[in-house]
């Protein structure tokens, strides 16, 4: 029993106190100013306010966002293409305060809804979302070359499904 000295013991102690002291600073800190970013993954339902310029139909678009933490890709698609298309993504971006904003290129025939020509020229495009009330996004499209921004609304197209089973 001579090895258990009161030094010893007393500095034992005060280190096991202090990393337990330090853990709870951490951890308070963490749960208060620390907070995962909404997660926005899926498929979106595009309603755009207006048609493209120079585009006969051009009312609906899906959105395709995959999320990585903050960081976001995503890919514009025709309304009729399946869930399973694996399109790859043209649209980089990033969600921060809950504002989504994706910028990169997206074929014409896509945002015109019109089958895909030989030589389908790219726009450069940037979309800035704002996420409202479970999940839909409200924002606007900016098309390199179209002088206005396109307002939209953005709905998961889950829950687009089950409003569309509720109605009938």
């Amino acid at each position: 029993m001579h090895h258990f000295n009161f030094k010893s013991l007393a500095f034992y102690g005060v280190a096991i106190i202090s990393v337990l002291l330090l853990f709870k600073t951490v951890s308070v800190y963490g749960e208060k100013n620390l907070k995962a970013s909404p997660p926005v993954n899926g498929r979106y339902r595009l309603t755009l306010a207006e048609n493209l310029p120079n585009c006969e139909k051009s009312d609906t678009l899906t959105l395709n966002i995959e999320q990585s933490g903050i960081y976001l890709n995503a890919s514009v698609l025709p309304t009729n293409a399946n869930a399973d298309t694996d399109e790859k993504h043209s649209l980089a971006g990033i969600l921060k305060n809950q504002q989504l904003n994706l910028s990169g290129k997206v074929s014409k025939s896509i945002l015109c809804n019109i089958p895909r020509p030989q030589n389908d020229p790219l726009n450069s495009v940037t979309i800035q979302m704002q996420l409202v009330d479970k999940g839909n996004m409200t924002g606007q499209l900016t098309v390199k070359g179209i002088p206005q921004t396109l307002k939209f609304t953005a709905v998961p197209e889950k829950a687009q499904e089950k409003s569309q089973k509720n109605n009938h």
